[in-house]
C-alpha cells in the first residue's frame, strides 16, 4: 500500500459535481501505512479499514468504512486502484444509500490553499 499511502484530492465523482464534493472541505481520501484511512466529501466523513491486493498487476485497496453524514451514522465499502503513478480511481458505496465512482490525484499544497 506504500504507493497509495498519503492524501489524495477527489477531483471527480460520478454522482456529484465539484462544488458539491467540496461543500464542507476539499474532497479527499487518505490512506495511512497501517491499513487505516479516512475520506471526506460533501458532508460525508468516513474512517476506513483497508486491505491491499494486486489485480491485473495493479495495486488495489479494498475497504469497509463507517462514519457520518450530517450527523447521521453511515457505513459502507469501497475500493481504489492506482492507475499510472498519479491517478487513483475507485468506487464508494454507502450502505443502503448512494454509490459513486471517483477519481483522485495526489493532494498538494495548492489544493489546501485554494480549496480546489
Amino acid at each position: 500500500m506504500r504507493r497509495l499511502t498519503g492524501r489524495w484530492r477527489i477531483v471527480q465523482m460520478d454522482m456529484w459535481d465539484r462544488d458539491a464534493i467540496d461543500l464542507v472541505e476539499p474532497g479527499f481520501i487518505e490512506f495511512a501505512g497501517n491499513g487505516t484511512g479516512q475520506f471526506g466529501f460533501i458532508a460525508v466523513r468516513g474512517w476506513m479499514d483497508c486491505r491491499t491486493t494486486e489485480h491485473d498487476g495493479r495495486t488495489t485497496v479494498e475497504f469497509s468504512w463507517d462514519g457520518d453524514d450530517e450527523g447521521d451514522q453511515v457505513s459502507g465499502r469501497g475500493w481504489a486502484v492506482l492507475v499510472g503513478d498519479a491517478t487513483l480511481e475507485g468506487h464508494l458505496f454507502i450502505h443502503r444509500g448512494d454509490d459513486s465512482g471517483f477519481r483522485a490525484k495526489p493532494f498538494d499544497r495548492a489544493d489546501q490553499l485554494d480549496g480546489r
